[in-house]
């Protein structure tokens, strides 16, 4: 049965992980195998316990059998929708063995769900194709071998966060719940969580974070440290600086454009526009508390961007100590949310307005960077 949620004002379909094609074609080729039968669709179990059915092809090749799925991710834009999942399934004397093939990536990195060395099929999907060739496998003798292989998968991979992450190859077979949630922000945050999880294991005690492409251009531009150590956190900021405390870092550096970093000094940690603007609001507030004229103030609040609303400020004479009223409020924040957890610090830039500020432990934390 098709499954919807609801964002804002949409009504959007639901879709099929990775993982729960790659079980399906397994399960579909397992039963090809076992009984003969070529089936054109088939149901595995999601994890949170309910059924799911999926269409099927099948097909023999030499002593093996071969299933395949076309992933359907429902209504959410990922580049994974529409590849064909396949599974080529051979007997064994015993028990269940998953690897993968064409396609499907190498961890080459300490950190993530693997090990290093193994098919980055993770542990959720692995346990997912384990089960559904069990149940092919209820009452009989014998075992199954699953390669997962994904055609074209390598050049896909290239359009995902797997080079960054250090798989290599091809792409991830993933999913917790089987599951694709449109507009759902856990693949991002897992994204982010796997590359922090990455430097956390390769050593590195401080985490340097930027929402974008535009903090990645400053770091290549102007710090000392390479643009690959950056996690992207896009809008996510809060959770970001949750997951790096997970994970056990002992600083975290956020580096970012003025239009996102704004945000931050009035607390506001999911900076989307969707979520929360309020962009010439806090710089008003911090223009006021720094004794800026009531004219200038009334200007910023008209400003279609934080751009334009520090040349009314620099125009104003005023630029600096508004500046500085804003950093003091966003390393207030950021020490909030860490709650003395972790040391934090920020960079806050405008290549336009060649703006550059940053918090006190800011110094520090970069220093650290450059030295690991």
């Amino acid at each position: 049965m098709q499954e919807f949620i609801y964002h804002g004002t949409q009504k959007l379909r639901c879709g099929d992980t990775t993982g729960t094609c790659a079980a399906a074609a397994a399960k579909a080729a397992a039963i090809l195998l076992t009984t003969g039968q070529a089936i054109t669709e088939v149901s595995v179990t999601l994890p949170g316990g309910e059924l799911r059915t999926l269409p099927v092809r099948t097909e023999r090749s030499g002593s093996a059998c071969i299933g395949t799925v076309i992933k359907d991710g429902g209504d959410d834009p990922d580049v994974t929708n529409g590849i064909a999942v396949c599974a080529r399934v051979s007997p064994m004397p015993s028990g269940i063995e998953i690897t993968g093939g064409e396609g499907v990536g190498v961890v080459t990195r300490p950190g993530l769900d693997q090990p290093v060395g193994a098919a980055a099929i993770n542990s959720v999907p692995r346990q997912m194709i384990s089960n559904a060739l069990r149940e092919v496998l209820h009452g009989r003798t014998g075992g199954f071998r699953a390669e997962i292989f994904v055609p074209g998968g390598a050049a896909l991979a290239r359009k995902t966060y797997n080079p960054r992450l250090g798989i290599e190859g091809g792409i991830s077979i993933l999913g917790t719940t089987g599951k694709v949630l449109p507009m759902s922000s856990a693949a991002l945050l897992s994204t982010i969580r796997a590359e922090a999880s990455v430097q956390r294991a390769e050593g590195h005690a401080i985490l340097l974070l930027t929402p974008g492409n535009y903090g990645a251009q400053f770091i290549r531009q102007s710090l000392p440290v390479p643009e690959s150590r950056a996690v992207k956190c896009s809008n996510f900021i809060g959770e970001a600086l949750d997951i790096g405390i997970f994970l056990g870092f002992k600083g975290i550096l956020l580096v970012g454009h003025i239009g996102k970093l704004v945000k931050v000094g009035a607390g506001i940690f999911r900076t989307h526009s969707a979520d929360a603007d309020g962009r010439m609001e806090t710089l008003a507030a911090c223009g006021l508390r720094a004794g800026a004229d009531p004219a200038v103030l009334r200007r910023i609040l008209d400003c279609p961007t934080t751009d334009a609303a520090l040349a009314v400020l620099a125009e104003a004479g005023c630029l600096a100590p508004v500046m500085e009223v804003l950093t003091e409020r966003i390393a207030f924040h950021l020490n909030a949310r860490v709650k003395g957890a972790a040391e934090t610090g920020a960079i806050i830039f405008s290549f336009q307005q060649e703006l550059l500020y940053q918090t006190p432990a800011a110094d520090k934390l970069l220093t650290q960077l450059s030295e690991a």
